[in-house]
């Protein structure tokens, strides 16, 4: 199990030591295929725990591990060729950054004593900032700062709530522990006016990392002006570890015949964010803001998903997957557009097709694909959790969920399609850049993976979804 996490946390020292600007960025993929490779070989032996329980491979880790695995090989094979086409800057911080990145996600994953996951899921922040950073101009560095400042006030909101679910068993007249095995086991035993106070800093803490409205603004910016490689990251990794964190609390809650509570503020901040990312796609002139509100409104799925419960749990769970993948490849083509035209405004950014037909091809399949098209895998978790909505008997809700659906569908293609078609326009600010292997190769390999999603579900990830949705699920004692 360590080896998850040392194994990128010693590849990063090693990057950090290589002099080679060129060679450097090869270390990303084979660290990538190296935890890939373990992943595999530790989530087939079942359940394993570690250091008197601090950390542990459960049926929920299982899900995550696999897909922050698979997202972080995506990017990285994606990487070499882009740090060579950015040449003119040092590539040492970055590429380092991102191998601690890997390793505390990971961390985060496996953690089950609320300090050390609180610790790992901040690492992730500061070891991002500089990423967001990589192009050293004035809106990177605003960026950068707003994600820092608004990223800080979440997760210290998220430590005051750890305290408070911690002292909720002191309140009851238990002994306190940090542990979520021991808070489960002794669920019946906190206090509820402490876990409630101590789920809503939780929710808004991690709800800030996840990106959920209104705890969204940092997502724009970071998004927008870091690297596309780095925005696929931010979208498929870190906000996929801070939803763990949520469902680990949600779990205790549950366990504590205290999940009511915790499902109402889950659906409203899901709707919330939903409705939030349709309003500001309207119109939207910034591709990577536009796929930034994009993965607000995915994340506002997931809390809706799990707050509705039942089958729409599975569908949650499953979209963690589809969702990660699917951002995977929007990002990266829409940095292989800004590449082309040094812009990433639909003013300037039009006849992608013409310009990078292979690209545009993909960007235009990856829109389809995430507004839950058919034939796609975000289409059958979005369709688990609306028909797990409808078959709980929330029936307004479910045609709630449909509608905002249908609007976001409507602002995201009003975006993407526009820069795709029509002719490029008259003096633009394009460069040399056109399609090449190496960089339209992962963008492929994230659509293909998300097609055969779509149309076929391998029985190891059904059994894995099931077995952490009924974890999530199973009957307080």
């Amino acid at each position: 199990m360590l080896l998850l996490i040392l194994v990128p946390v010693f590849f990063a020292g090693l990057a950090f030591a290589v002099p080679s600007n060129r060679l450097r960025p090869w270390l990303l993929p084979v660290t990538a295929v190296l935890h890939t490779g373990i992943a595999a070989w530790q989530l087939q032996l079942g359940d394993q725990w570690m250091f008197g329980r601090w950390l542990a491979i459960d049926p929920l880790s299982r899900v995550f591990i696999a897909a922050i695995s698979i997202v972080f090989l995506l990017c990285s094979l994606y990487a070499p060729a882009y740090l060579r086409a950015r040449s003119e800057r040092p590539n040492r911080v970055i590429c380092a950054c991102l191998l601690v990145f890997l390793g505390m996600m990971t961390l985060v994953i496996m953690s089950h004593h609320l300090g050390l996951m609180w610790v790992a899921m901040e690492t992730t922040t500061l070891v991002t900032a500089p990423c967001i950073y990589f192009n050293h101009n004035q809106r990177s560095l605003e960026a950068t700062w707003k994600y820092l400042l608004i990223g800080s006030v979440g997760i210290a909101l998220a430590l005051l709530g750890s305290f408070f679910l911690a002292y909720s068993m002191i309140e009851a007249g238990s002994e306190s522990t940090l542990l979520f095995d021991e808070l489960v086991e002794h669920s019946h035993k906190l206090s509820l006016p402490w876990l409630h106070a101590s789920f809503v800093l939780l929710i808004v803490g991690y709800g800030t990392k996840m990106g959920l409205a209104p705890m969204h603004t940092w997502k724009p910016d970071a998004y927008g002006e870091a690297p596309g490689m780095i925005g696929a990251l931010l979208a498929g990794g870190l906000t996929t570890c801070a939803f763990l964190c949520v469902l680990r609390f949600f779990h205790v809650a549950h366990i504590a015949h205290d999940d009511a509570f915790a499902q109402r503020i889950l659906v409203f901040l899901g709707l919330l964010s939903m409705a939030t990312a349709a309003v500001f796609m309207a119109r939207q002139k910034d591709i990577k803001r536009c796929l930034a509100y994009s993965s607000v409104e995915h994340m506002g799925m997931l809390a809706f998903g799990i707050g509705i419960g039942g089958a729409a749990t599975s569908g949650a769970l499953l979209h963690v997957l589809h969702n990660g993948i699917c951002k995977v490849g929007l990002f990266l083509a829409a940095g292989n557009i800004h590449r082309a035209y040094g812009s990433k405004s639909t003013d300037e950014v039009r006849g992608v097709l013409r310009r990078l037909p292979v690209t545009g091809t993909l960007l235009l399949i990856g829109f389809f694909a995430i507004t839950g098209s058919p034939l796609f895998g975000p289409f059958v978790s979005e369709y688990q959790i609306l028909s797990g909505a409808i078959a709980s008997g929330h029936l307004w809700l479910g045609l709630t969920f449909l509608v905002l659906l249908l609007i976001v569908f409507l602002g995201m293609g009003n975006t993407l399609i526009n820069c795709s078609l029509g002719p490029p326009p008259e003096n633009s600010n394009t460069t040399q850049f056109r399609d090449n292997f190496a960089m339209i190769a992962p963008i492929a390999v994230c659509m293909l993976l998300t097609f055969a999603l779509g149309i076929y579900t391998p029985p190891f990830l059904s059994e894995w979804i099931v077995d952490a949705a009924a974890f999530l699920q199973r009957a307080p004692a």
